[in-house]
């Protein structure tokens, strides 16, 4: 079954009161932004000069990212915020409960990406790394390679091959795991409970 979280999801009201919190926020401080990412209840944004902001919930910390310098991408897990420097390296705030946060080993990353609650780095090789929650397998992903992008949610991670075929690993109640027909694909995308190809045509 699909592990659940102990973080409750918010309201419609609170989701809307959240939006428009955090698009004030970016309108005026993060003018500039080069890249935006969102958590559960918090939002992200990487700056031209390489520089992070984000606003919101920061019980866990997951906001505390004012000293980040040299990143290239972020990432927000529900609870927590990934940072990609520039030199393959990768930072992490916030909730660590599970280990996924625990990536000060980690190098040659050239892209990141988060589930709810695990994190995974694309190497420059075209494997992959991942830690945190694995209950429904979605770390499983030491095997892969060839590997040009991936893309984590809830509980199911995806990587998108250099021949164009899709791999994919965790919570397959909704079918969202059943890539292994998929050919052509150029790009993949993942939603809570559902993953998305774009074809070459």
């Amino acid at each position: 079954d699909l592990h659940w979280y102990p973080h409750s999801f918010p309201t419609r009201r609170s989701s809307d009161l959240i939006a428009a919190v955090c698009s004030m926020f970016f309108a005026g401080t993060a003018a500039g932004s080069m890249q935006v990412a969102a958590g559960q209840y918090h939002t992200v944004g990487l700056k031209l000069d390489g520089m992070v902001v984000a606003v919101g919930h920061n019980v866990d910390g997951q906001c505390n990212v004012s000293s980040w310098t040299g990143i290239a991408q972020v990432e927000a897990g529900a609870f927590y915020t990934v940072g990609l420097k520039a030199d393959g390296t990768v930072m992490t705030v916030g909730l660590n409960d599970y280990g996924q946060c625990n990536v000060n080993s980690w190098t040659g990353i050239t892209q990141v990406t988060a589930g709810h609650a695990h994190t995974v780095g694309l190497k420059s090789d075209g494997t992959v790394v991942a830690t945190g929650e694995n209950s429904n397998g979605q770390c499983n992903v030491s095997s892969w390679s060839g590997i040009v992008q991936v893309k984590a949610r809830y509980a199911h991670t995806v990587g998108l091959k250099s021949d164009g075929t899709v791999v994919a690993v965790g919570y397959n109640y909704y079918g969202q795991c059943n890539v292994s027909s998929w050919s052509g694909i150029v790009q993949v995308a993942a939603g809570g409970l559902h993953t998305v190809g774009l074809k070459s045509d």
